[in-house]
């Protein structure tokens, strides 16, 4: 399948309002997949020949959240730090501010940034780096 392929499934999913579509050609599946349309119109392309990881279960509700729940806006792999052999973004303890970088999602050779929406320090760090990640997965969980 080739990018002008990829570009018109694109636009179909785009014009129907569709969220996921699965192709199969020459015994290759390729599934398209795009954020909802509230957050973002970004397609993404999952190869869906390796298998999905389980997903994490959510934790049990408490009666007050104190920490704020960044989460993974696309699906893709979450990378700690710019660079195989460089310093992580952040690490558990670290004062971050509104606007900084906790780390990137690679999705279709595209580093996305993800960044931190408010003040407050980085309490747990919920995925590994070059795990696969889906939308809405929980990245981190920063204190207020």
């Amino acid at each position: 399948m080739n990018e002008a392929d990829i570009r018109k499934y694109a636009g179909l999913m785009q014009e129907l309002g569709l969220t996921g579509l699965e192709i199969t050609e020459d015994n290759k599946k390729v599934r398209l997949e795009r954020a909802v349309p509230a957050m973002s119109r970004e397609t993404v392309v999952v190869d869906t020949a390796a298998p999905a990881p389980a997903p994490i279960p959510a934790p049990a509700a408490r009666e007050t959240i104190d920490y704020i729940s960044v989460t993974s806006p696309l699906v893709g792999v979450f990378y700690a730090a710019p660079a195989e052999n460089a310093e992580p973004y952040v690490v558990i303890g670290d004062r971050v501010k509104k606007g900084q970088v906790l780390c990137v999602v690679e999705a279709m050779k595209l580093m996305n940034e993800i960044t931190a929406e408010e003040d407050g320090v980085i309490s747990e760090i919920c995925v590994t780096n070059g795990q696969i990640v889906e939308f809405g997965t929980e990245l981190f969980r920063i204190k207020r």
